[in-house]
């Protein structure tokens, strides 16, 4: 199955012959990203979205060089503009057991499987409380996700006991402020942890870790969902576990396998 941005890219050249493809065919298609209106909403694509596009082509034709399905590879010379924070390039397992290794604390071991582990976004890791985690049952549950939605996560009992660890120990001996009593993860002086203090922590500890390439929060969620295909989970299944909307969302973040071009 091919994921969305290909199937446009192809669909817009009205082609199936990949190796008749070249450089032209993929600036003109940009091109058309560029001055393509939204489909629903007013305006135009964003930048993210384009890039989206881009880096599935690069996936796409380098998929069929190392398989030998094409000899050519047009978009390998292309220079494009560099994407800034949004890059998803996934960490390997390698390097997330190193992240892992380098946690000093109970407090960032639980940090790190909510956004690994666990896939969560930055928001929905600041808004979770304490009574959305099942430690027995092994759930997970995000109230209110992107879009409002809710879903349950599963967790091996591994993650859960790292959490509950942290939840019985490091969190119980902290002063706890009166207005974040409920929030799970909690700041030096009691307070519900923030966004920008989940980024600089995770960054520390990327860098005491000595992984020198970037390495943020959705990162961690990018390099979970492509872990978890890798390993067999079906598009379906990860794209419920990090709780988009579109299937085309979570093909974008996905590396092309056992493609078949006919």
């Amino acid at each position: 199955m091919l994921p969305e941005c290909v199937k446009d890219f192809l669909e817009y050249h009205s082609t199936t012959n990949i190796e008749a493809v070249n450089q032209k065919h993929i600036e003109s298609f940009i091109e058309y990203l560029q001055i393509r209106p939204h489909k629903r909403k007013a305006g135009g694509l964003s930048e993210a979205y384009i890039n989206h596009h881009i880096y599935a082509l690069k996936l796409f034709f380098s998929y069929l060089e190392e398989t030998g399905q094409i000899k050519y590879n047009p978009i390998s010379v292309m220079k494009f503009k560099r994407p800034g924070h949004n890059t998803r390039e996934p960490l390997t397992q390698a390097e997330i057991s190193q992240l892992f290794e380098t946690a000093q604390s109970q407090k960032e071991t639980a940090m790190l499987h909510l956004f690994y582990s666990c896939g969560l976004r930055r928001s929905e890791a600041v808004e979770l409380n304490t009574k959305d985690i099942h430690f027995k049952s092994c759930l997970l549950y995000v109230r209110n996700g992107k879009g409002h939605k809710r879903r349950a996560i599963p967790m091996t009992v591994k993650v859960s006991q790292a959490l509950e660890n942290y939840y019985l120990q490091e969190r119980s001996q902290s002063q706890t402020k009166a207005k974040d009593a409920e929030a799970f993860i909690l700041n030096r002086i009691g307070s519900r942890m923030s966004g920008n203090s989940y980024n600089s922590i995770i960054k520390e500890i990327v860098e005491k870790s000595g992984i020198e390439r970037a390495c943020t929060l959705h990162h961690l969620r990018h390099s979970i969902a492509t872990h978890l295909l890798e390993n067999g989970l079906s598009l379906e299944n990860v794209r419920d576990f990090l709780g988009h909307s579109y299937l085309e969302s979570t093909q974008i973040y996905t590396h092309i396998k056992n493609l078949k071009i006919k």
